[in-house]
């Protein structure tokens, strides 16, 4: 994981043995598994870590990779709710698209807390509180 102009991103590198299809390129489950991790980092981050699973996810993908590409995910959070949040996603190797992806991400609330969002400026700002 790293800042990729200002926001964070998540990549990996495209060694030999990822690229087992029959075209020599890198199997499409692990660009999904990617845009799942990246996405996933991206809700994380704007919730506060407060834990979450992965409800639905759809992958688009444009182009192959091969041996040697380093690959990247950028996620953007698109809009949260009480329980669910949803973001976007582009992967891309260098300044080509390799794949987008969409999901929906559900909020794990404490069985007895609370937990209330509020949008204040364009950031999410979540107030936990648990029982004593």
């Amino acid at each position: 994981m790293r800042d990729v102009d200002g926001d964070r991103a998540i990549g990996l590198f495209v060694a030999d043995y990822h690229c087992k299809d029959y075209h020599g390129a890198l199997h499409g489950g692990a660009v999904m598994t990617l845009a799942d991790i990246g996405l996933g980092f991206g809700v994380s981050r704007a919730i506060a870590g407060v834990p979450c699973v992965t409800v639905s996810q759809q992958t688009q993908f444009v182009a192959s990779t091969r041996e040697g590409d380093f690959i990247i995910c950028r996620p953007k959070v698109v809009r949260t709710s009480k329980h669910l949040v949803f973001v976007r996603g582009l992967i891309t190797t260098g300044d080509t698209a390799v794949a987008s992806a969409e999901g929906i991400w559900k909020v794990l609330l404490p069985r007895s807390g609370k937990l209330r969002l509020s949008n204040m400026t364009g950031s999410v700002r979540f107030d936990v509180s648990f029982p004593r």
